[in-house]
């Protein structure tokens, strides 16, 4: 049998970070100029149930029997067997890489992840649809995080925006044109779990004032939803500059991300704001195809110490529908010695 191989792409929260913890919605997009890639190809010498898994990026080369059944890479293997009854694996190499940057909040958990499932259940010759793509990548993601919103297997899964309340079944948005980003990482790391706490302690301090903050950027996210089923992409620029205005008097945004944000806007970005957890991280910009390029140089001339460029687009042809990503269903046969992972 030839190498097979499955690809997932990364992810970015579009609008309504922080936010979305108080109940407001947000939008998240993919990233399709990075991706995580799983190329599976047989070892015919090997005894079935043989399966070596090979990540360079994290410096692994292992047999799945020597390492722990909820690491997260043997549990996508795993619970995609497990789903579609193989009691055996037959021998197989699993070779893993990714330009998805670790720890960036571009997805890049749940993009392996995806990439895992897609690539064995093509190899085991029963591809899987969407949801249960999405559906096994939660419980992989429970597993390592705990309590993911499950936002980022999500849009992963699909390829599409998704607009997402906290607690409520995901929706997919059909962007009605494409659209350009510019990403720009500061160089600065932050810890999202930091900033989080410190906009708690603002809100417990002051919470009419910063209700009214969350209730604005929750107002900024419905609009941008009606404007990407519209196709008005360019009134998403100002959007970002308002959402850009409310993240800094949450004082989440930082001079570096500041300085990013204004060499895009005086660059021709029709919009710029953080991206994620603030502090530090990354920002993105929405441009035309274009003043992408310009745009680009002057977030490197800036301090930038990494750019990306993407296209959000439509993917053509149908979908399937979107089921409570935050309550996935049960009862998946699980393989090796059937430890459940629910």
């Amino acid at each position: 049998m030839t190498a097979l191989s499955a690809t997932a792409p990364g992810k970015i929260i579009l609008f309504g970070e922080h936010a979305v913890v108080y109940g407001q919605p947000a939008i998240a997009v993919p990233v399709s100029i990075v991706q995580a890639r799983a190329v599976i190809s047989a070892i015919p010498a090997a005894p079935n149930g043989q399966v070596r898994l090979i990540a360079p990026d994290i410096h692994l080369d292992s047999l799945i029997d020597e390492l722990p059944d909820d690491h997260p890479l043997v549990l996508a293997i795993l619970l995609t067997a497990g789903h579609l009854g193989a009691q055996r694996l037959p021998a197989m190499q699993v070779h893993l890489s990714s330009s998805i940057p670790l720890a960036g909040g571009f997805g890049s958990s749940a993009a392996t992840a995806i990439a895992i499932i897609r690539a064995v259940s093509a190899f085991l010759g029963r591809p899987l649809s969407n949801d249960i793509v999405s559906e096994l990548a939660y419980r992989v993601e429970r597993r390592q995080h705990g309590n993911p919103s499950g936002i980022d297997n999500t849009v992963v899964a699909f390829e599409q925006p998704v607009y997402f309340v906290r607690g409520q079944p995901f929706e997919t948005l059909i962007a009605a044109r494409p659209f350009t980003l510019v990403i720009g990482d500061s160089g600065v790391q932050s810890s999202t779990a930091a900033v989080v706490a410190d906009v708690q302690r603002l809100h417990q301090a002051d919470p009419e004032s910063i209700d009214r903050a969350f209730t604005a950027i929750g107002d900024i996210v419905r609009q941008a939803r009606g404007y990407i089923q519209a196709g008005m992409i360019d009134n998403l620029g100002e959007l970002m500059n308002h959402n850009q205005r409310l993240l800094k008097e949450l004082t989440i945004s930082s001079p570096e991300l500041d300085l990013l944000v204004e060499a895009a806007l005086a660059n021709g970005a029709m919009g710029a704001k953080l991206s994620g957890g603030g502090r530090g991280g990354n920002m993105i910009a929405l441009v035309s195809p274009q003043t992408a390029s310009r745009v680009e140089r002057a977030l490197i001339a800036a301090g930038a110490v990494h750019t990306w460029i993407t296209t959000v687009a439509p993917i053509l042809g149908p979908t399937e529908g979107l089921g409570n990503a935050n309550n996935p269903s049960s009862g998946f046969p699980e393989i090796r010695r059937f430890i459940d992972y629910g």
